[in-house]
C-alpha cells in the first residue's frame, strides 16, 4: 500500500510530491552535514532528520511526524537483528551439513572415547562428530525460535502510550491500523509489541545475544575437541601447503583456525553480561545508558557469530583423519578394556570367573607398571598369551581384541540421528545448501 494511500486512509495530508521527494533522497545522505549538526545539537537522530529535511524541502514538515528517536533506532535495530539471524541461520545449516558428511564417512571408525580426558570405552570418530552436530542443532532451533518470536516495536510514541499518534489521527482504531501497517511494511506481519515503554524491552537483546553466545559456546567446545585431537595427531583441521605453524619451530602444525574460534567465542560469550546489565538498569520506561553499550554489544555479537560460522565451515570442509594413529592409540589402551571379554571367554571355556579375574588383575598391574615406569607399550596381551592358564582362549585373542566389537551401536546411532534429526532440520535450508562452494579463509 502506497504512503499516499495510507495517508488518505488515516486522514493525513500527505502529498504525492512529498513522497516522491523523500523516495528520491533516500540514498542522498550528507554525512558531513549530519556530523556537524550532531556536534551542534548533541542528538544523532535529530541531526539525521535535519540532513534528510535538507534534501526534501517540501516534505520537511512531515518528517518524523509524531515519532520519537526510539521509533527510528529501536525499530531499525529489530529489523537489523531479524536480517542478521536470516544471514546466520543458513551459515549454521551449512556447518551442520558439512559435519553430517564427516560423521557419515567416519561413523564406523573406532576411536578412544574419553571421560575426564582419560581413556574410556571406545566410540567412533563419526559418533563424536554427531555429538558436535547435536549441540549445533540445538543452536539452530534456538535461533530459528528467536527469529520467529522477534516482534516490532512499531508506532508507540515517547513512553509507549501512542499519545502523540492519537492526537495526530484522532481515533484509537486509526492508531492501531497505522501501527499494524508500519510493522507489516517493515517485514513483521502480525508481529508487533502491544505494549512497550519508550523502547522495546531490553529482554529481547538479552535473548538474542544469549542465543548467539550459546552458539559461541558450542563452537568453542567443538574447536577445543579438535585442538586436543590435533595434539593427539588423530584429526587435524585444514593445513595448507605453504602454511607456517611457528616462526621458530618449523615442524609445528598449530590448529590456528580452531584457536581463532575459541578466542572469538570467548568474547562472544562475555557479551551476555552486557545485555543483562542493560536490562536490569532500564529505569521505568527507559534510560539512556543503554545506547552506547548496545551500539557496541549488538553488532559485535552478530559479527563475531558470523566470523565463527565462516571459520567453522572452513574447518569442517577440510578435516583430516589419521586412522593409523587412532588405531595405534587404541592398541595402547584396548588390552585393559578387553579384560572383561577375556574373563567371559574363559568362563565359557569352563574357567572360574573369580580365579580368572585375579589372574588378569595381576597381569594388568604388571603391564601398567611397565607402561608408566619404563615408558614401553602395553604388553598385557603378550603376558596373557604367555600364561598357560589362558591357553583355552589363546586362539580367540585377535577376535576378542577387534576394536569394532567395542563400539556398541555407535555407527547405527549416527545413522538414526541423521535420519531422525539432522536431515529434517536441514530440509528448510535445501536451497542454501544446494551447490554451495567451500569457504576459504
Amino acid at each position: 500500500m502506497g504512503l499516499r494511500l495510507v495517508g488518505e486512509l488515516l486522514g493525513l495530508d500527505i502529498r504525492e510530491e512529498q513522497i516522491a521527494e523523500m523516495e528520491a533522497a533516500v540514498e542522498k545522505i550528507d554525512f558531513e552535514f549530519a556530523l556537524t549538526e550532531e556536534k551542534r545539537v548533541r542528538h544523532d537522530v535529530m541531526a539525521h532528520v535535519k540532513a534528510f529535511a535538507k534534501e526534501c524541502k517540501s516534505a520537511e514538515g512531515i518528517i518524523h511526524l509524531g515519532a520519537t528517536s526510539c521509533y527510528v533506532t529501536d525499530n531499525a535495530d529489530l529489523i537489523c537483528m531479524k536480517h542478521g539471524l536470516e544471514i546466520l541461520l543458513p551459515k549454521l545449516a551449512r556447518c551442520i551439513h558439512r559435519l553430517k558428511g564427516f560423521a557419515e564417512d567416519n561413523k564406523g571408525l573406532p576411536t578412544l572415547g574419553y571421560t575426564h580426558l582419560q581413556p574410556a570405552q571406545l566410540t567412533t570418530v563419526g559418533k563424536r562428530a554427531a555429538l558436535w552436530i547435536g549441540d549445533l542443532l540445538m543452536d539452530l532451533k534456538n535461533l530459528e525460535r528467536l527469529k520467529s518470536d522477534l516482534r516490532f516495536r512499531g508506532v508507540k510514541g515517547t513512553t509507549g502510550t501512542q499519545a502523540s499518534f492519537l492526537q495526530l489521527l484522532g481515533q484509537s482504531e486509526k492508531v492501531r491500523m497505522l501501527d499494524a501497517m508500519v510493522a507489516d511494511y517493515a517485514g513483521f506481519r502480525d508481529k508487533v509489541f502491544v505494549i512497550c515503554g519508550q523502547t522495546y524491552s531490553r529482554k529481547v537483546d538479552l535473548e538474542i545475544v544469549s542465543g548467539l553466545a550459546g552458539l559461541g559456546a558450542t563452537i568453542h567446545k567443538i574447536c577445543t575437541d579438535l585442538r586436543l585431537l590435533a595434539s593427539f595427531k588423530e584429526i587435524e583441521e585444514p593445513f595448507e601447503k605453504d602454511q607456517i605453524g611457528s616462526s621458530a619451530m618449523p615442524y609445528k602444525r598449530n590448529p590456528m583456525r580452531s584457536e581463532r574460534c575459541c578466542s572469538l567465542a570467548r568474547h562472544l560469550m562475555t557479551l551476555v553480561n552486557d545485555t543483562m546489565q542493560t536490562l536490569s538498569t532500564q529505569w521505568m520506561e527507559r534510560t539512556l545508558d543503554d545506547s552506547a553499550n548496545r551500539r557496541l554489544c549488538l553488532p559485535e555479537a552478530f559479527l563475531i557469530a558470523d566470523a565463527l560460522l565462516i571459520t567453522l565451515q572452513n574447518i569442517c570442509e577440510g578435516l583430516v583423519v589419521y586412522p593409523k594413529v587412532i588405531q595405534r592409540r587404541i592398541q595402547q589402551e584396548l588390552p585393559f578394556m578387553a579384560s572383561e571379554n577375556f574373563i567371559m571367554a574363559m568362563v565359557k571355556s569352563g574357567g572360574s570367573r573369580q580365579e580368572c579375574h585375579e589372574k588378569i588383575r595381576g597381569l594388568a598391574q604388571l603391564a601398567g607398571g611397565v607402561v608408566k615406569n619404563e615408558g614401553i607399550d602395553n604388553d598385557l596381551i603378550q603376558r596373557i598369551k604367555a600364561d598357560p592358564y589362558f591357553k583355552p582362549i589363546h586362539d580367540q585373542m585377535d577376535e576378542l581384541m577387534n576394536p569394532s566389537t567395542f563400539i556398541g551401536r555407535a555407527q547405527y546411532q549416527v545413522e538414526e540421528f541423521i535420519a531422525a534429526e539432522v536431515d529434517p532440520a536441514l530440509r528448510p535450508y535445501a536451497r542454501d545448501l544446494a551447490g554451495t562452494a567451500t569457504v576459504e579463509i
